[in-house]
């Protein structure tokens, strides 16, 4: 897992996915930093999200600190991050 997996917030993808798009327009709002994976580009990424959402490649899936949720909503990962990674928020403009 990258640096940016292990402290920060990773948004596993794939293109054309509505929820996907939900999601990122969503945090289009939020000053929160995050790294976009797609995983019809990244073999590996597609075995993690397997792995985490029981054999699907449910998307998005979005890691916190190394910590999985499987198609969270906006609400549900800004909590995570406030648990998890709460330095995210505190970033300046």
């Amino acid at each position: 897992m990258t640096t940016e997996g292990r402290d920060g917030v990773v948004l596993y993808w794939r293109p054309r996915c509505p929820y996907c798009m939900k999601l990122m327009f969503q945090l289009l709002f939020t000053r929160l930093p995050y790294t976009k994976v797609n995983i019809w580009r990244d073999p590996d990424a597609a075995a993690f999200v397997r792995s985490v959402a029981d054999g699907n490649e449910t998307v998005p899936t979005v890691t916190v600190a190394g910590h999985p949720m499987v198609n969270p909503s906006r609400r549900q990962l800004l909590a995570a991050v406030r648990e998890h990674a709460p330095h995210l928020l505190d970033r300046p403009t």
